[in-house]
């Protein structure tokens, strides 16, 4: 473990037991980020991307399993107990999650909801947690927020139910903020807004930020590092500009060729990628990519690819040599 990282995962593994059988979700995935770092996670739906970042927070369901490492602050995440995970949770790493609605108590006010978590990780009274919660709404560029805080969540719009969702995340000013799909639900003006506070947020405060999401827009705008999951593995992980610029792996490149271009480059019609995601019950033995692979070999269908470097920030798992790839 490198000193100068945050959070090093090594190896996590996720399965779920379930009434047809064990499903693999997470699989050998590894990666490692540095304080005030920004990483997007990307790939299609049932790709593992949540998976991961709810078996870092110790969120997954009931009949989930989590293995392998998760060291954050010297301490593996993935032995501690519900009272020392609770600790980290909110105080050390926030989390931002999809639908503000669902994460947000309807029956509270957001004033309850924003200091009750000041109470319990940093000891602070009622009128000085309420005083950070205005502070923070305030940084997240809630209007009027000394009277907005004792609003409900349903008194504001979905893209400030977001804002909402960011500050309750920065309350305890932590170390790291994990966003899953933060502008899903949200109109593309909303979007470019919540994910330009993210980056002004990122610059303001220093955080290191894991960003879940399926659209490469989103990752140009905000991203350093990029990891492609594919089956729940990591197909490609690289910096940003290599994995727009010179992509490794034929998922990544599929995922590229499908997203509309403005400036004119590459194909006229919008590409797909065939077929559809694997069934995590029913892997393929070899590469998970192979049945919709254009560049598939015999070898891809018989021994799944190991991540392997190419150098010291780029990875890929991949039995066809790059300069092969179509």
């Amino acid at each position: 473990m490198s000193a100068n990282n945050l959070l090093e995962v090594h190896n996590l593994r996720v399965r779920f037991a379930t009434q047809d059988g064990e499903v693999e979700a997470v699989n050998g995935v590894n990666f490692s980020l540095a304080p005030g770092e920004t990483l997007g996670i990307v790939g299609e739906s049932g790709s593992g991307k949540s998976q991961t970042v709810l078996a870092i927070m110790g969120l997954l369901a009931g009949n989930g399993q989590a293995s392998g490492k998760v060291v954050f602050g010297g301490k593996d995440l993935l032995t501690l107990g519900s009272r020392e995970l609770n600790a980290v949770r909110g105080a050390n790493i926030g989390m931002i999650f999809q639908d503000p609605m669902t994460s947000l108590n309807p029956f509270l006010r957001i004033s309850t909801q924003l200091t009750e978590s000041l109470v319990a990780h940093r000891g602070m009274s009622k009128k000085e947690a309420l005083a950070r919660a205005v502070e923070v709404l305030d940084a997240v560029h809630i209007p009027d927020a000394k009277n907005r805080v004792h609003y409900y969540p349903h008194e504001f719009s979905g893209g400030m139910r977001q804002r909402v969702m960011i500050a309750m995340a920065l309350l305890c000013k932590p170390q790291l903020i994990i966003a899953d799909e933060p502008t899903t639900a949200l109109d593309v003006t909303v979007q470019a807004q919540i994910l330009a506070l993210l980056d002004e947020l990122k610059r303001d405060f220093g955080v290191a930020i894991i960003l879940i999401t399926h659209d490469l827009g989103v990752v140009a705008g905000l991203c350093e590092k990029v990891m492609v999951m594919y089956g729940g593995q990591v197909m490609e992980c690289a910096p940003l500009d290599d994995i727009f610029a010179h992509p490794r792996h034929p998922y990544t490149r599929g995922l590229l060729r499908s997203v509309p271009r403005l400036d004119g480059a590459g194909e006229t019609r919008l590409a797909t990628i065939p077929g559809n995601p694997p069934d995590l019950l029913h892997l393929p033995v070899g590469c998970p990519f192979s049945p919709r692979c254009p560049d598939v070999r015999d070898l891809c269908r018989s021994d799944r690819p190991l991540l392997r470097y190419q150098d010291a920030d780029s990875a890929r798992a991949c039995h066809v040599p790059v300069e092969e790839l179509t």
